[in-house]
C-alpha cells in the first residue's frame, strides 16, 4: 500500500488528514450498507407481493345498426314501426324497397310530404298507431316550414302507389301517384325528441312519451335548428347530429 505525503507538512499533520479521510470513507462505508439494506428489503417486499393483473381493455360493443335508421322512424305506442322518409331519395327508396303488401302508405296533401309507411307485419294497427303516424307526416312536411297548426294527411294501401304518371306527365323523384280512394286524417303539428337506453329516437309526441326515459315536445317557433338541438341535448343527453335529424325543417320551441 502507497501512501501519498504532503512534503510541506510534518509527519504529525499527514496523518491527521489521513486520519479524517478514513473517517469519512467509513461514513460513506455506512451509508452505503444502510441504502444496500434497505434496497435488499424492498426487493424482497416487491418479490413476495402479489402480483398485479393485467389490465384488460374494456371492448365497447358497437350497436348494429337497424336500415329503418337511415330514414325518420318511431315505435307507436300501440309498438308498430313507422318509418319515414327525410327527402326525395329517401322517398324513393323507402316505398319501392322497404314498403310490404300489408303496409299502410302515409302522406300529407300539401306538396313538399314525407311518405311515411306503417310496418303492420300483417297485423292491424289501431286507431293511436294512425294518428301517430299522420302526427308526423304533417310535421315532417312543409307545412311546418310554412307555420300551418294542422294539415290534412291521408293513407292508403301500397298498390295504390304508383310511379306511373298521366299521360304527357311526369312524376318526379320521390313523388308517386295515388289511385283510388283515400283514407283521410286531420292532425296539428307537433313533434316530441326523446331518448331511451342512450339513443335518440323521435316523433309524434304519444308514441315517445311511451317509450322514452326523457323527452322534449317541440311546436313550430324561430329557434334556429342548431340553437334547438343544443337545448334538447341539455335536458336529455344524447348525440347533437342525432338530435338534429329529428327536429322539423323550419324555426322551433321548446315547450
Amino acid at each position: 500500500m502507497r501512501l501519498k505525503l504532503n512534503l510541506t507538512k510534518s509527519i504529525e499533520k499527514n496523518a491527521e488528514a489521513y486520519y479524517e479521510k478514513a473517517k469519512k470513507s467509513k461514513k460513506k462505508l455506512k451509508g452505503a450498507q444502510r441504502a444496500l439494506k434497505r434496497t435488499k428489503i424492498k426487493l424482497k417486499r416487491l418479490k413476495n407481493a402479489p402480483k398485479p393483473k393485467p389490465k384488460v381493455k374494456k371492448l365497447v360493443k358497437r350497436r348494429k345498426k337497424q336500415w329503418y335508421e337511415k330514414f325518420r322512424w318511431f315505435i307507436s305506442s300501440e309498438d308498430f314501426l313507422c318509418v319515414g322518409g327525410r327527402d326525395a331519395t329517401s322517398n324513393e327508396i323507402l316505398i319501392k324497397k322497404h314498403t310490404e303488401k300489408n303496409d299502410l302508405v302515409f302522406h300529407t296533401k300539401i306538396q313538399g310530404s314525407p311518405f311515411f309507411v306503417i310496418k303492420t307485419n300483417g297485423k292491424k294497427p289501431g286507431k293511436a298507431t294512425l294518428q301517430q303516424t299522420a302526427q308526423a307526416t304533417a310535421s315532417y312536411s312543409k307545412a311546418w316550414n310554412l307555420g300551418l297548426l294542422s294539415v290534412e294527411t291521408f293513407y292508403v294501401k301500397p298498390e295504390q302507389v304508383s310511379k306511373q304518371a298521366p299521360s304527357g306527365e311526369y312524376v318526379e323523384k320521390g313523388s308517386f301517384t295515388i289511385n283510388g280512394n283515400i283514407n283521410p286524417i286531420k292532425t296539428q303539428l307537433q313533434i316530441a325528441i326523446g331518448i331511451k337506453d342512450d339513443q335518440i329516437i323521435g316523433g309524434p309526441v304519444d308514441a315517445i312519451e311511451k317509450h322514452a326515459e326523457k323527452y322534449v315536445t317541440l311546436k313550430q317557433g324561430k329557434e334556429k335548428t342548431g340553437a334547438a338541438a343544443k337545448k334538447i341535448k341539455y335536458k336529455i343527453g344524447g348525440n347533437l347530429d342525432s338530435i338534429i335529424r329529428f327536429i322539423p325543417s323550419g324555426g322551433v320551441k321548446l315547450n
